[in-house]
């Protein structure tokens, strides 16, 4: 059986007429008839009776009939959602993403590819720089949003950038500052991301207190930068924070500039290698913003 003996079966089951159904193929009528009847030998039992005046269903026919129009509709869905998919307007992604760049970049990105294709499935995992470099690694995400340097080889493009600035507990002495200069904090504990699992941000602001005459005294390591923030807010410390996380407010914390020319820093986007249709929909959507 091939699906063109349905849809020949459908056409005469809708016209009860073998020449209105023929003509709405665009056959011939003794053709068609021909392949009902092959239809029903190999089915094994009978779908029209027949006389000279007219075409009825028998009962198995009515039965097929029902049943014949689900397996179309269900062909007819399976070939839009596979041209949808192919044109990546249908699919998933796993997306990783640093928690800083939940403040900046991310949410902006997110809303623009929903916008445009809100019938892709988005995962979202907050993980770290490394842990999403090697979750790509290891096909466990599609995407990630990370702070660069990003390994050799692995697809990347810088997608946000931006200074770094300070945060101050409220009731810091210099709290009531326009600006802050940074050599003015070198005798402060200062709350820092372990370097292990943020080795470019680590590196960028250790050498920004390092060309200010100092290096930091590290009094305490957060993995995640809204803990660094907290931590601020509780007078454990002083924090070097990208400058998006003024989008953070948190009570008992103040956030300044300072006064020395920042270094940059940046959000990068990786992504798998043989990226698939949807993937690159995402990419178009996330590079077009950078």
């Amino acid at each position: 059986m091939e699906l063109r003996h349905l849809r020949y079966f459908i056409a005469v089951a809708e016209e009860l007429n073998f020449t209105r159904a023929a003509e709405k193929l665009h056959m011939a009528q003794p053709p068609l008839s021909q392949q009902i009847q092959q239809l029903e030998t190999e089915l094994g039992f009978q779908l029209f009776r027949r006389t000279k005046r007219t075409v009825t269903l028998t009962e198995a026919g009515q039965v097929f009939f029902e049943e014949s129009k689900k397996i179309l509709l269900q062909l007819d869905r399976a070939i839009q959602l596979g041209q949808q998919t192919n044109r990546g307007e249908l699919g998933q992604l796993t997306i990783g993403f640093v928690s800083s760049a939940s403040h900046n970049v991310v949410p902006a990105i997110l809303q623009a590819f929903r916008t445009l294709h809100p019938t892709v499935k988005l995962e979202l995992r907050e993980m770290t720089t490394n842990q999403q470099l090697h979750q790509l690694r290891e096909g466990q995400i599609d995407i990630g949003f990370i702070r660069p340097p990003v390994d050799e080889g692995i697809n990347s493009e810088i997608v946000f950038r931006e200074p770094l600035i300070v945060a101050l507990p409220q009731t810091h002495q210099l709290a009531d500052r326009a600006q802050v200069e940074l050599r003015q904090l070198s005798a402060e504990p200062f709350i820092l991301f372990p370097r292990s699992l943020a080795p470019g941000l680590y590196d960028r602001i250790i050498s920004f207190c390092q060309q200010a005459g100092f290096s930091p005294i590290a009094a305490q390591e957060a993995i995640q930068i809204q803990t660094i923030v907290s931590l601020v807010a509780a007078s454990m410390g002083v924090a070097i924070v990208p400058e998006s996380m003024q989008n953070f407010q948190r009570s008992g914390v103040v956030y300044k500039q300072l006064q020395e020319p920042s270094p940059i820093v940046s959000i990068a986007l990786i992504w798998c290698d043989n990226p698939t249709p949807v993937l690159l929909r995402f990419l178009e959507v996330a590079t077009h913003r950078s």
